[in-house]
């Protein structure tokens, strides 16, 4: 479930909510680190700064979503994204995975709002990432079926690791991480609970494209290699940077 070995066109084909997700991380970073765009500007009119939100700049409680700080910034947000967004987008349909990650990124913000200060200035879609943990979490609490125990002992594992390490790492943007990942879960527990046996009629089964389930057979050795240094990359440097 959280292995890739899709090429390239069938991930785009098959999760293009995450695709455009991370393509604006590439296109936003790109202009920000070429010189001769500026990058400057970029920031100070899409980085989340409270002060400037308070103001009535409102537009900061979702840009700094999709922008970021530096090249190991987007990357690990970006390869945590590509390896635990698919699952999702696949189980709740490319409007409501988007509604999903947009209103956890959102809550992360709003709660960097209020709680730090007005001076505080960040960026980065770790917010909403955690969001998906939360919801992954508010699964294995309410709809076991979707996934199985294994998957479910991942994504606590890494959540749990996650919180650890928000505590420990310098210049981690805390509230953000808490709350994305209270918002994800709340949003998991109304959406899983409210109408159990309409949503699993109508909800797609995790692992499933097109009617089949994907396997590892016949997958080139090369890919699994490389998908499997990605999630090591992906995870050590989402929760160490």
């Amino acid at each position: 479930m959280f292995t890739r070995t899709e090429s390239l066109k069938e991930f785009i084909r098959f999760y293009p909510v995450v695709s455009g997700i991370i393509l604006t991380h590439i296109v936003l970073y790109l202009l920000t680190a070429i010189p001769i765009f500026p990058n400057a500007l970029i920031f100070e009119k899409l980085a989340g700064v409270n002060l400037y939100i308070i103001e009535g700049e409102y537009w900061r409680l979702l840009t700094p979503i999709i922008l970021h700080s530096g090249f190991p910034h987007v990357l690990f947000n970006s390869f945590s994204l590509v390896l635990f967004g698919p699952a999702l987008e696949q189980i709740l349909g490319k409007a409501k995975f988007l509604l999903l990650y947009i209103a956890a990124g959102v809550a992360a913000n709003i709660a960097t709002l209020i709680l730090e200060p007005m001076t505080y200035i960040h960026v980065g879609a770790s917010g909403a990432i955690f969001g998906l943990f939360g919801f992954f979490g508010a699964i294995t609490f309410f709809r076991k079926d979707l996934l199985s125990r294994g998957n479910s002992q991942i994504i606590l594992t890494i959540t749990a690791i996650g919180i650890i390490m928000t505590f420990l790492q310098p210049n981690i943007n805390v509230t953000a991480h808490l709350f994305g990942l209270i918002a994800g879960f709340l949003i998991g527990t109304a959406f899983l609970t409210k109408g159990r046996q309409s949503s699993a009629n109508t909800m797609h089964h995790p692992g499933r494209i097109s009617g089949r389930r994907p396997s590892l057979k016949g997958v080139p050795a090369s890919r699994l290699i490389l998908w499997t240094a990605i999630l090591l990359l992906a995870v050590l440097g989402f929760l160490a940077k």
